[in-house]
Order: structure tokens, then C-alpha cells, then sequence
């Protein structure tokens, strides 16, 4: 399958049930396929399984924190392409963390944004770049 073609896939990583299925359902409008995961240790299981293309990433997670996986993601050589989009409460740890997130919304959010958002950088990824 050619990478024009390939399904998005989004991995939404929220402890909140009411905000995984507000951000899941802002992804699908944008043409995502969503996966959810509420705890530090699943997103790190999740990511070890599969490249998604976008990230969202709460950063006050049980267990392992969304700056360790934040971390995790940017070391990872097969998730260089994977844009990250931190969603947070914290504005000071979002603020240290700003340089290595492609994104960082500070809640509440809104649903409009997110899909808007999402559907920019798919957008993105589908447009073929002109070498010229």
C-alpha cells in the first residue's frame, strides 16, 4: 500500500472517558482511525506495536507520565514522523515540554479545534511534497 493511500491512525492517550470519546470522535470526523488508551503503560505497549501519525497525549497519566512518553516517542527512530499533540491542564509542564510537541492545546478543548487541528495535519500528510 503506497503511503498516499495509507489510513491515518491516531493514538489517543486520556484518562478522562468523557475526553476520549470528545477527542476520538474529532479524529474520525478527520478521517482518523482512533485507538485509546487510558494509562502510561498501555500508550508504551501501543506504541511499541504500531507508528500512529498523531498523538494525543495527556500529560497526567497513572503510572507513566505523558512527559515520559513524550520522551519515548521523540527517541524512537520509527516515530520520527509521528506528530504529537499535548493536551493538558498543566500550562507550566506544557510550557517545558512546548519544544518537543508538535502542539500543545491547554484544556478544556474544544471539540472544533481538535478536528480542525487533526484535520490539518492529515491533510498535510496526504499532500504530496514538489521536489522542484
Amino acid at each position: 500500500m503506497s503511503e498516499m493511500n495509507k489510513e491515518s491512525v491516531a493514538l489517543i492517550v486520556e484518562d478522562d472517558p468523557d475526553l476520549i470519546h470528545i477527542f476520538a470522535r474529532a479524529l474520525e470526523i478527520s478521517e482518523y482511525k482512533t485507538h485509546t488508551v487510558s494509562t502510561g503503560e498501555d500508550a508504551l505497549k501501543v506504541l511499541a506495536e504500531f507508528e500512529p501519525d498523531i498523538v494525543v497525549l495527556d500529560l497526567h497519566l497513572p503510572g507513566i507520565s505523558g512527559g515520559e512518553i513524550l520522551q519515548t516517542i521523540r527517541e524512537d527512530g520509527r516515530l520520527r514522523q509521528t506528530r504529537v499533540i499535548l493536551a493538558t491542564a498543566d500550562y507550566r509542564t506544557a510550557e517545558d515540554l512546548r519544544d518537543q510537541a508538535d502542539l500543545v492545546l491547554l484544556k478544556p478543548i474544544s471539540f472544533k479545534q481538535l478536528r480542525d487541528l487533526s484535520a490539518r495535519f492529515n491533510r498535510m500528510k496526504k499532500t504530496p511534497v514538489s521536489l522542484d
